[in-house]
C-alpha cells in the first residue's frame, strides 16, 4: 500500500496566487481521505501535486517516502490515477472502451490481461453493453463515470477523484460510494474532493478541511462534523450532513451518518 505526505508544502500560481499555504498532511497506504472546502480552497491544487501535474513552489510531496520532484510524470501515473471535475479535460477517445483501455495499455498490459479490465472497470459504471459507443454520445454524469472506469482499469496503487459525485443522481452516487470503497478494500490508497457532505461522512475514513490553502481541520467524520465545530467549517463555507444537524437539534451527539443518527435514535428510544 502506497503513502502520500506533504510537508509544508506552498504553491503559487504564475498570477501570484498563493493556492497551497504550508499545507502539511500524512495519509497512511489503503486509506480513504475526503477534502472538502469552498471553491478555491486549494482542493484541486493540492491533489495535482500527487500525480506531479503540478511541482511545490516550497515544501516537499512523497510517494512512499519519495520526493515527487524526483520521479517523471509518466512514472507517477503507474502509482497515482486521477479523475478531473470535467470529464471532458480527459476524454479523446473516439470509442467508450478504447478509452477505458488507453491507461493500461500505456502501461503495459495487453492480451486478455487487458481486455478483463476494461471490461469489469466497465461493468463496475455500468457501461457494460456501450462499449463501442462514441463517449459523446454519454450524458455529462455517464461520462463522470466513464473516467472513473478508465481509473479503475489502471489497478494504481492510488486513486485520486476530483468530485466524482457531481451530476450524479441516486444510483450514481450509490455506485461511486460502492466503487471507493471496493477501492479501499482492495488496499488501495483513495483522496476524493467533494461538496457532497454526505457522500464524505458516509464513505471517507477521514475528512480535511481546507480554507485558503491551509488545513484547518483533520479527523474522523464524527469529530469535523460535530456541532463545536460548525463554526470553523462555516468559515470555509461548509456545512455539516443533514443527519450531523438532526442529531444535534435532538441532543444526540455528533452523527454525521444516517446510520450513525439511527444508531443513536434507537439508543435514545431505549432509554424512554
Amino acid at each position: 500500500m502506497t503513502s502520500l505526505a506533504t510537508e509544508s508544502l506552498v504553491f503559487v500560481y504564475p498570477d501570484g496566487t498563493r493556492a497551497l499555504d504550508g499545507v502539511s498532511l500524512q495519509i497512511g497506504g489503503g486509506e480513504a481521505v475526503g477534502i472538502i472546502g469552498q471553491n478555491g480552497s486549494g482542493k484541486s491544487t493540492l491533489i495535482r501535486h500527487f500525480n506531479g501535474l503540478l511541482r511545490a513552489t516550497e515544501g516537499r510531496v512523497l510517494l512512499d517516502g519519495q520526493n515527487v520532484n524526483e520521479r517523471h510524470v509518466a512514472e507517477l501515473a503507474r502509482i497515482v490515477a486521477v479523475t478531473f471535475q470535467n470529464p471532458d479535460r480527459q476524454i479523446f477517445a473516439g470509442r467508450i472502451g478504447s478509452e477505458v483501455a488507453f491507461g493500461p495499455r500505456n502501461l503495459g498490459v495487453r492480451g486478455t490481461d487487458l481486455e478483463q479490465r476494461v471490461e469489469e472497470a466497465l461493468k463496475a459504471v455500468d457501461l457494460g453493453p456501450r462499449g463501442a459507443a462514441n463517449p459523446y454520445d454519454l450524458g455529462f454524469s455517464q461520462r463522470k463515470l466513464l473516467a472513473l472506469a478508465s481509473v479503475i482499469a489502471m489497478e494504481t496503487p492510488v486513486v485520486i477523484l476530483d468530485e466524482p459525485t457531481t451530476g450524479q443522481d441516486a444510483r450514481g452516487l450509490e455506485r461511486v460510494r460502492s466503487i471507493v470503497r471496493r477501492l479501499v478494500g482492495a488496499g488501495r490508497t483513495v483522496v476524493v474532493t467533494s461538496h457532497d457532505m454526505r457522500f464524505v461522512a458516509e464513505t471517507m475514513e477521514r475528512v480535511v478541511v481546507l480554507r485558503d490553502g491551509q488545513v484547518i481541520l483533520d479527523g474522523p467524520p464524527e469529530e469535523v462534523f460535530a456541532a463545536d465545530r460548525w463554526p470553523l467549517l462555516g468559515t470555509t463555507h461548509v456545512e455539516a450532513p443533514w443527519a450531523a444537524q438532526e442529531g444535534a437539534r435532538l441532543g444526540l451527539g455528533s452523527t454525521p451518518t444516517e446510520a450513525s443518527l439511527f444508531t443513536a435514535l434507537q439508543a435514545w428510544g431505549g432509554q424512554v
